[in-house]
């Protein structure tokens, strides 16, 4: 299968890296050059570190790699692609224009599927002519560890789409789960739920952070704890996925003021040193102080 990733960020590069170790020919575009190099660099540190530890050998990164190019020409990237996955930021209206570009570029049989945490993979197919080609994919970060994939059907989502999805996911020798396009999917919608909640329980002093995720490690067997996992998404995200939800279903999803004091000051997580945590080099050194 010939896949095209769109956004070459983190999960952009990600999703590349497990498409083309699965045997597909893989074309990562970006809008600048400097982000398709970056995004390519950050595939082959991946890899590398995959040599480092004994899970992969150099041929088989060498292997990887060959399958994967790089461009920023959206009609060079898209022209043989069976499947396309956009995974450029959370905004529906770009996300619509990127669907809506793609199809323009690409013949009826291909796949446009997107790559959202929680937006409506429905109302991004309405911008299309032939919105039966839609699907979300919606992969976990990072995406060549987790092996989770959710599979989003649009209320226009044909079973050829579905089944292609399917196909692909499986390909990739991930677990899918197939989920109706609602507000937050399956797996958003919970995974907030929970992480607001524990957000509010260190507002209101019942324990500290490391505490409410050791519990839930070692007590629920969660392979990572809800503040702990909301800063390797990004508080940023978290927050915005939170006020999208909210709208949609209720105060329920309401964001805690120290999620919002957090953003405002740049404290987004892992990604930036500081969140509920303090991070240096990728590893937790700390709780922040505020």
């Amino acid at each position: 299968m010939s896949v095209t990733v769109l956004g070459a960020g983190s999960m952009g590069r990600g999703i590349a890296q497990v498409s083309a170790m699965a045997g597909h020919d893989v074309v990562l575009r970006d809008i600048e050059d400097g982000l398709v190099r970056d995004g390519l660099e950050g595939i082959r540190q991946n890899l590398q570190g995959g040599v480092d530890r004994d899970k992969l050998t150099e041929s088989e990164v060498a292997e990887t790699l060959d399958r994967i190019e790089g461009t920023t020409d959206l009609e060079t990237a898209v022209a043989d692609a069976d499947l396309v996955i956009e995974a450029v930021p959370e905004d529906m209206a770009l996300k619509q224009d990127v669907f809506s570009d793609v199809e323009a570029a690409t013949g009826a049989e291909t796949v446009i599927a997107s790559n959202t945490s929680s937006l409506s993979v429905t109302e991004m197919a309405s911008v299309l002519e032939n919105p039966e080609r839609a699907v979300g994919l919606h992969f976990f970060n990072p995406p060549h560890i987790m092996d989770l994939v959710e599979i989003v059907v649009a209320e226009q989502t044909d079973e050829r789409t579905e089944a292609v999805a399917v196909d692909y996911v499986q390909s990739l020798e991930k677990e899918d789960v197939v989920v109706r396009d609602t507000a937050g999917f399956a797996t958003s919608r919970l995974g907030l739920a929970l992480g607001l909640e524990a957000i509010r329980m260190v507002e209101q002093g019942v324990a500290s952070p490391a505490d409410i995720d050791e519990g839930m490690e070692i007590g629920y067997g969660h392979p990572m704890g809800p503040i702990e996992l909301t800063d390797h998404v990004g508080l940023d995200v978290r927050l915005h996925i939170a006020e999208h939800l909210r709208e949609e279903l209720g105060e329920r999803f309401k964001p805690p003021q120290s999620l919002r004091r957090k953003v405002r000051a740049g404290k987004l997580g892992k990604k930036t040193g500081e969140g509920f945590y303090v991070w240096e080099d990728g590893e937790r050194v700390g709780t922040s102080g505020d």
